[in-house]
């Protein structure tokens, strides 16, 4: 189909999502969830280019020993920022709440969510959270890290309870979501779409929604608490009041823990989907992939106490926690497995979003890898509070969710938008990220094992060239997410008209649906035939797809 067709074709049924209302109230009072993922998107977008800034900020200070740039008061809100700003107002509502808001009814053939003003209510509620947050760090002060570890956080000045609270209004966001995406992956799937015809996508998107629900309230509960203890003065976590700091540590990574999977099962969703489109083959092993997402939601309740090896717990909790932690891994490495028998022999083609899926499996992988080194009781106690943690972590979660986030932007992009970005660019900018990110963080890896503290202002002199490695890696990241936000501003000016399908993809949103979509994405409710990606095999001739014309 041509661009000109898909054009005359939105036109002709009242026009795209965009053009179906205008004006500033329309989108404001929007209940479609395409409209609400770009308003999810453009937020996120922002609180990652502002989060950038932080950790270069962070970065430039640590150039060299003692002060740099600022003082240690200011280093430790500015590394408190980023963590927060990264963590509950990017990675978290990444995908789900970008991407997924305006990919899932679409792969699942709906016209909507099940819910359209809880969904609105959702991204409202996830604004205030983020004005209250960035008002708490930037004006009051808050230092005490995105943990909010007691006894510190009890005790310090600040505006910790305002933080506390906004950290617990974006809580609601994450679970009116989620309750919204399980009713509408149970209610609103297209006839004849079984649970084993969703894309991988959705089950992803499906198990990430169940850890929302079930973990985020105990996050909610324990910084409820916090607030309490500090307004009156009740002794729930500071020894001095009778209180257990240790008690804080159980409660924030029971939900931390299954939050990292919050932040990476997204991910891995959306790598699968590019890895089928741009191999041109069927996923190897999909129930595998689906049954891993579900796998790691139940796992990632019961290894919190890996993060507390140091902490005074007792040998037999650490034995049982260090055996979970390798057997979390056994779901995200079956995962890695089918996407690469996925790629063997495939037709690989090597466009900017497959690009970004190769650097996600590349990433993810040593992130994996290294985070075995921390489940280990014996090279933990070594390890731990070092560079090797924030090393694994960012390998993780911005080498994992970052990394598949851009992929996803650009995969859909066309979607979202109707218009083509520049390919040449968008490739070097993935290319830069890349190189940036392994010269930034594989760095750590050797600082952390030579015993270079995590969070510290001030170093040793022997430190030092690796710190200069690091920070010059971020550089790099920065001039690659430059040249994306560029191309990517050009292209909503200036882009080539997208076709309806210019990937070849077989999932619905691709094969039914325009280049932007009509108002309630389908003419006609489509009918499901088939597995997906039902790419033919060698000898074997495709079904011809429906594609509005």
């Amino acid at each position: 189909m041509s661009a000109s067709n898909s054009d005359t074709h939105a036109h002709a049924h009242g026009g795209n999502y965009f053009e179906a209302a205008r004006g500033l109230k329309s989108w404001l009072i929007t209940l479609d969830h395409k409209r609400i993922g770009v308003m999810y998107l453009f937020w996120v977008i922002a609180a990652f280019l502002f989060g950038g800034l932080l950790a270069l900020g962070v970065r430039l200070e640590l150039w060299a020993p003692g002060e740099t740039i600022m003082s240690a008061d200011t280093y430790n809100r500015f590394f408190t920022l980023h963590g927060l700003v990264m963590v509950f107002l990017f990675i978290i509502p990444g995908i789900p709440a970008a991407l997924g808001n305006f990919v899932l009814p679409l792969q699942l053939g709906a016209k909507d969510v099940a819910f359209p003003r809880l969904n609105l209510l959702s991204f409202y509620i996830y604004v205030v959270g983020t004005c209250m947050a960035l008002y708490s760090t930037i004006a009051g002060g808050v230092d005490t890290g995105w943990t909010f570890y007691t006894p510190y956080s009890a005790t310090t000045g600040g505006s910790v309870v305002m933080m506390t609270l906004s950290a617990f209004i974006l809580g609601f966001s994450s679970i009116l979501t989620g309750l919204n995406f399980i009713v509408t992956v149970h209610k609103m799937r297209a006839p004849g779409m079984s649970w084993y015809r969703m894309p991988l996508l959705i089950w992803a998107l499906y198990a990430t929604s169940i850890i929302q629900v079930m973990a985020t309230p105990v996050l909610g509960i324990t910084l409820l608490l916090l607030a309490m203890e500090r307004a009156l003065g009740i002794g729930i976590f500071d020894p001095a009041l009778g209180g257990d700091p240790v008690l804080f540590q159980h409660f924030f990574w029971f939900y931390s823990h299954p939050a990292v999977y919050i932040m990476i099962l997204p991910g891995m969703g959306v790598v699968s989907e590019l890895i089928a489109t741009f191999s041109r083959k069927r996923i190897f092993g999909y129930r595998s992939i689906a049954f891993s997402s579900l796998a790691i939601a139940i796992i990632s309740f019961l290894v919190w106490g890996h993060h507390m090896f140091v902490s005074g717990q007792s040998v037999y909790a650490g034995m049982i926690f260090s055996f979970l932690t390798f057997l979390v891994a056994i779901p995200s490495a079956i995962k890695v497995f089918n996407w690469t028998a996925t790629l063997y022999q495939g037709s690989i083609s090597m466009q900017t979003p497959m690009i970004w899926a190769f650097s996600f499996l590349i990433l993810f992988t040593i992130g994996g890898l290294t985070g075995l080194f921390l489940g280990t009781l014996g090279t933990d106690v070594h390890l731990h509070d070092t560079y090797f943690v924030v090393a694994h972590f960012h390998y993780v979660m911005m080498g994992g969710t970052v990394m598949a986030f851009f992929g996803g932007v650009h995969y859909w992009w066309p979607k979202i938008f109707g218009r083509m970005y520049n390919e040449a660019l968008a490739k070097i900018s993935a290319v830069l990220v890349f190189v940036g990110f392994n010269v930034t963080f594989f760095t750590q890896f050797v600082l952390g094992t030579r015993g270079m503290p995590r969070r510290y202002y001030n170093y040793l002199p022997e430190f030092e060239t690796l710190h200069k490695v690091s920070t010059m890696g971020v550089l790099i990241i920065g001039l690659g997410v430059t040249i994306m936000v560029l191309y990517l501003a050009k292209s909503l000016l200036s882009g080539e008209k997208a076709v309806a399908n210019p990937w070849g993809a077989k999932t619905l949103e691709w094969t039914h649906a325009a280049s932007p979509p009509v108002l309630h994405n389908f003419d006609e409710t489509p009918v499901v035939e088939e597995p997906p990606y039902h790419y033919p095999a060698p000898g074997e001739e495709s079904r011809p797809t429906k594609v509005p014309a």
